[in-house]
C-alpha cells in the first residue's frame, strides 16, 4: 500500500511554504501592543493597569475566540483555509481600528480582545492544516508553523525599532501583513491526512481528560505557557530595565527593542530544528529538554539582572532559543494521540486553556515585578517548566509500551 507521506512532496512543501507565510504575517497582530506600549504611553501616560491591559486583552480575547472555535468544532467541520483567511482579515480590521481609538482608552483594550478572538481562527487552524499533511514528519511540520508563528510575534518589535517612537506606522504595518496572510492561505492545499467532521461532537473535548496521554500532553503545555508568553510579552521591559543600569534610560529602550526582536525572533529557528529532532529522538523528550534549558535561563537572567549587559544579552538569547521549540511537540503529541477527525477540535481546546492561563499571568507580571522586582519575576517563571517536566516524563519512548 502506498504510503501517503511519500507522495505530494511537491504539494506538501509549496503548502507548507505558504502556510507559514501566512502564520508570520497573521501573527504580528499578536504583539503589537507589547512593541508599542513604550511609545504610546509617553505620548498619551498610560498607568501599569492600563499598560497591562491592553497586553492581556489579546490573550483573553484569544481564549473566547478558542473556547467558542472548540465547542463548534470550527477548525474539524468547515475548510479550514477558509476559516483562516477570514480571521486573518477580520483580525487585521480589528487591529487597523486602533489608529482611531483613543491610545489606552477601553476602546483600543476591546480592539486588541477582538484581535485575540479572530486569532483564534489563525493559528489553531493553521496547525490542522499542518498535521493533514504528515503522521511521520509531524513534529517537523507543527514545528515550522511554530517558527512562523514565533518570527511573527517577534516582527512587531522590529517594525517598531524601524518605525521609531511613530507606534502608528507599527500598527498599520501588522494589519497590512494580516491582510497579505489572508490572501496567501487561499493558495495552499490540504494534505492526504486531512479529515473533516461532518457535526459537533463532545467526546472531541471529554478525551482531553479520558484520555491520559492527551491529558498529560496538556498538562506539559500548560507548564510551557506559564512561562512563554510573560516572558515574551515583558521580556523587552525587563532589558531596558537591566540595561539602564549599566547606560542612559532612553538608550536602554531604544538596545531592548533590538535585542527583543532578536531574542524572540531566534525561535522561529530552533522550532523547526527541534521539530527535525523530535521526530527522531521523540516529542516528549524534546519538550524536556527545552523546558530544562529554559527554566534554568530564567533563573539565570533573574541572578544576572543588571549587571553586564551583554551577559544578560547572551542568557536571554539562549532563553528565547529554548523557550518556544517544545510548544509545537505538544499540539503534535494531541494530534498523534487523537482521531485525526477530533484533532483540530482538541489542539484548539489545547491553546485555549494555555492562553486562559497566560491571560493571567501575563496580567500579573507587572504587578509581581513592581512589588518584588523583575529579577523574583523572572526567576518565578521557572515553576512552569518544572511543572511541565513532571507532566510529560511518563509520555518518553522508553515507557509507551509498559
Amino acid at each position: 500500500m502506498t504510503n501517503p507521506d511519500n507522495n505530494n512532496n511537491s504539494a506538501r512543501t509549496r503548502s507548507i511554504s505558504l502556510l507559514i507565510v501566512a502564520e508570520i504575517a497573521a501573527m504580528s497582530l499578536w504583539f503589537v501592543s507589547a512593541a508599542i506600549l513604550g511609545d504610546m504611553a509617553r505620548e498619551a501616560d498610560l498607568s501599569t493597569g492600563t499598560r497591562a491591559a491592553m497586553s492581556a486583552a489579546v490573550q483573553g480575547g484569544f481564549v473566547i475566540g478558542a473556547i467558542l472555535s472548540a465547542i463548534t468544532g470550527l477548525a474539524d467541520r468547515f475548510e479550514p483555509r477558509y476559516v483562516l483567511s477570514t480571521f486573518a482579515l477580520l483580525a487585521g480590521i480589528a487591529n487597523a481600528l486602533l489608529l482611531i481609538a483613543p491610545p489606552g482608552s477601553l476602546g483600543s483594550i476591546l480592539l486588541r480582545g477582538l484581535t485575540g478572538a479572530f486569532l483564534a481562527g489563525v493559528y489553531p487552524v493553521g496547525m490542522k492544516i499542518a498535521v493533514g499533511w504528515s503522521q511521520r514528519h509531524r513534529g517537523l511540520l507543527v514545528g515550522l508553523l511554530v517558527g512562523g508563528l514565533t518570527l511573527g510575534s517577534a516582527a512587531p518589535h522590529l517594525l517598531s525599532y524601524l518605525g521609531g517612537a511613530d507606534w502608528r506606522i507599527t500598527v498599520s504595518a501588522a494589519s497590512m501583513l494580516a491582510l497579505l496572510a489572508a490572501v496567501v492561505i487561499l493558495k495552499t492545499e490540504n494534505g492526504p491526512y486531512h479529515s473533516k467532521q461532518t457535526k459537533f461532537d463532545i467526546t472531541a473535548l471529554t478525551e482531553a481528560w479520558t484520555n491520559v496521554s492527551i491529558r498529560r500532553a496538556y498538562g506539559g503545555y500548560l507548564g510551557h505557557m506559564w512561562e512563554l508568553y510573560s516572558m515574551w510579552a515583558w521580556i523587552g521591559v525587563a532589558l531596558a530595565a537591566s540595561f539602564a543600569y549599566q547606560i542612559p534610560e532612553a538608550e536602554a529602550a531604544n538596545l531592548a527593542k533590538l535585542i527583543t526582536f532578536i531574542v524572540i525572533g531566534l525561535g522561529a529557528i530552533s522550532c523547526p530544528l527541534a521539530g527535525f529532532i523530535a521526530d527522531r529522538i521523540g516529542k516528549a523528550e524534546l519538550t524536556i529538554i527545552a523546558m530544562a534549558i529554559s527554566g534554568l535561563s530564567a533563573i539565570l537572567f533573574a541572578l544576572t539582572f543588571g549587571g553586564s549587559i551583554w551577559l544578560s544579552v547572551i542568557i536571554a538569547i539562549i532563553w528565547g532559543i529554548f523557550i518556544i521549540p517544545d510548544s509545537a511537540q505538544f499540539s503534535a503529541l494531541v494530534a498523534d494521540y487523537s482521531d485525526a477527525n477530533k484533532a483540530g477540535s482538541l489542539m484548539t481546546l489545547q491553546t485555549a486553556l494555555g492562553f486562559a492561563l497566560t491571560t493571567v499571568t501575563v496580567q500579573l507580571s507587572p504587578w509581581v515585578a513592581a512589588k518584588t522586582g523583575w529579577p523574583v519575576l523572572m526567576a518565578s517563571l521557572a515553576i512552569g517548566p518544572a511543572f511541565g517536566i513532571y507532566s510529560m516524563w511518563k509520555l518518553q519512548r522508553k515507557f509507551e509500551h509498559r
